[in-house]
């Protein structure tokens, strides 16, 4: 610009200074004035355009200067990010060939032992009076009956947080709270399932009241080793409604462990190893686990006794490998192993009757006492006796057929196996006059394998909606840890028979807010679905005294839930 104007000064002068030019002279310079002219005119404009464009520069600088002195700001006061959930549900539970002992027989052990009855008596004249009614044809049939329960509503609200220190370092956790409508005592009447009891590996899980709890709260430590991704955590761990329930939830992977072995809160830690590139197999990955599933020395009555030793903690480890995972086909193995599994675990439940013993005579023969619970009080249950050890694995495949059908449509399969190895009968007065173990009754001390299969399939609908079938089925001696499995009857997954269930799910914005529509089949076939203590009987072969807790035969849960999240 400063040549231009300087060049246009020192013609002018020149033109003055010089004598008059010839006629062809001065057309000449008329034109060159006329082209500098017109250079000026570019000049000026290309400056105005450069002026404005500065300008626009200069206010996008500005604000995006704003918006990131807005986040530097959030990411320096607010620490922890949140997420809401809320669901609504309405059940309607119907239960049909409901069994139970009569009213006459569970009166025998009310009747004192020098009346005929069973209170009072040893452990050998029970067990010898019952046996006596059994070879006799003594024992009464079971009573049967149907159980309606016409509606039942739930809220279940999740807080779940999340905090990033750096690339390496973060945190999750997750607040819960799941209450019945018009319900919060929290402790529920007890009718022969770990889910009746109020104990640490359900309370975040099943309706407990109007209590906020810890479902999870751990760390993760994230580091490449020689280019293999490892991370450690540790704490409350992410260990319920695992693969493959996130079909039905309409969410997100919610937890580690395959939910068709592990379903349960614990406190543990985890070692994981991402193995896709020194392998060569896509989605390769290994991950060490460890818990702990019961605290043995610490706030049950016998902690500072010399019998505290009798119960030991109960210790789990396993691992998950991703064997293969492309996003189209994935293959997961699930391995668990716990050791002195104990008679129960530590919690809070109202029991039908109270059993007692006591050595009232001094010669170490214990008697045993009967009592109804006619208030419905609390009992504080904890275990007594290490009852064995338990294995269990379950090898999940997943496909999803886009590609094949241009249609979102997944399908999976999961088999599963169980193994019981039992020490000792439990200690426990109740379970004692039965002479029960590790799925073992009658005194007798056997190991079981039991087994499980686990299908379904999802396909897209109209307006973006859902419909997910499913299928489960459960041999006699299938036992697992799924007793914070979300569901108002019972773990489907720790059936021993068969579970059928439909559900269709409509959303409305997107997963943020949606509508499912569902029901579940229940056809037991076999006693104690999802317990661990007793040899499972076939229904159609139960008896009196193995309808002292209620025996349930097929149920229908029919159901809709509304679900916000953010």
């Amino acid at each position: 610009m400063k040549k231009a104007f300087v060049s246009l000064i020192a013609l002018g002068i020149s033109l003055c200074c010089q004598p008059a030019f010839a006629e062809s002279e001065v057309e000449l310079l008329k034109k060159q004035l006329e082209a500098l002219s017109h250079t000026m005119e570019m000049m000026k404009s290309k400056i105005e355009t450069m002026e404005k464009e500065g300008q626009k520069e200069k206010e996008e600088v500005q604000y995006i200067g704003k918006r990131l002195d807005k986040a530097e700001l959030h990411t320096s006061t607010d620490k922890v990010s949140l997420g809401v959930e809320l669901r609504s549900k309405a059940d309607s539970i119907h239960y049909s060939g409901m069994l139970s002992a009569p009213p006459a027989m569970v009166g025998n052990f009310f009747i004192p032992s020098t009346s005929g009855g069973f209170n009072g008596a040893t452990l050998n004249q029970i067990q010898q009076g019952m046996q006596n009614m059994a070879m006799a044809g003594m024992v009464p049939p079971l009573d049967e009956y149907d159980v309606d329960n016409d509606i039942i509503y739930t809220n279940k609200f999740h807080l779940d947080m999340g905090a990033r220190v750096n690339s390496n370092l973060s945190f999750a956790g997750r607040l819960a709270a799941y209450k019945v409508w018009g319900d919060s005592s929290g402790v529920k009447f007890n009718q022969g399932s770990l889910g009746d009891v109020t104990m640490d590996g359900n309370t975040a899980s099943l309706p407990h009241g109007d209590t906020i709890r810890l479902e999870r709260a751990y760390f993760m430590y994230k580091k490449d080793i020689k280019d293999i991704p490892v991370s450690f955590s540790l704490g409350r761990r992410p260990s319920t409604n695992g693969p493959p329930l996130e079909y039905g939830e309409y969410d997100m992977v919610g937890g580690s462990p395959l939910a068709t072995i592990i379903n349960w809160q614990f406190d543990g830690a985890s070692l994981s190893l991402g193995l896709e590139d020194p392998l060569a197999v896509p989605g390769a990955a290994f991950k060490l686990c460890y818990g702990v599933g019961f605290e043995g020395d610490w706030g049950n009555s016998y902690s500072l006794q010399e019998s505290q030793a009798d119960v030991e903690d109960v210790h789990m480890v396993g691992f998950i490998a991703t064997l293969f995972d492309n996003d189209s086909f994935s293959a997961v193995l699930n391995y668990a192993h716990a050791w002195d599994i104990t008679d129960g675990f530590t919690g809070l439940t109202v029991m039908p009757f109270v059993v007692g013993k006591a050595d009232k005579n001094g010669d170490g023969t214990a008697e045993y006492y009967f009592e109804q619970n006619t208030g419905g009080y609390i009992t504080r249950m904890q275990p007594s006796t290490e009852i064995g050890d338990w294995d269990a694995a379950s090898l999940l495949v997943r496909k999803n057929l886009q590609e094949e059908t241009d249609k979102d449509i997944d399908l999976f399969l999961a088999t599963s196996w169980s193994h019981t190895d039992p020490s000792a009968i439990s200690a426990n007065p109740f379970y004692e006059i039965m002479g029960m173990g590790l799925l073992s009754s009658n005194g007798e001390l056997e190991a079981r394998s039991g087994y499980s299969i686990y299908a379904g399939g999802i396909f897209p609908m109209p307006f973006d909606a859902r419909l997910g079938l499913e299928y489960n089925w459960g041999s006699q001696y299938w036992f697992n840890f799924s007793g914070a499995e979300d569901s108002l009857v019972g773990s489907k997954l720790a059936t021993r028979g068969s579970v059928y269930e439909g559900y269709y799910i409509q959303p409305v914005f997107g997963r943020n807010f949606f509508v499912k529509l569902g029901a579940r089949f229940y056809d037991y076939e076999y006693t104690g679905s999802g317990n661990p203590l007793g040899e499972p009987v076939k229904i159609s072969d139960a008896t009196a005294f193995d309808g002292l807790f209620p025996i349930v035969d097929e149920v229908w849960d029919v159901y809709t839930s509304v679900t916000m999240r953010f």
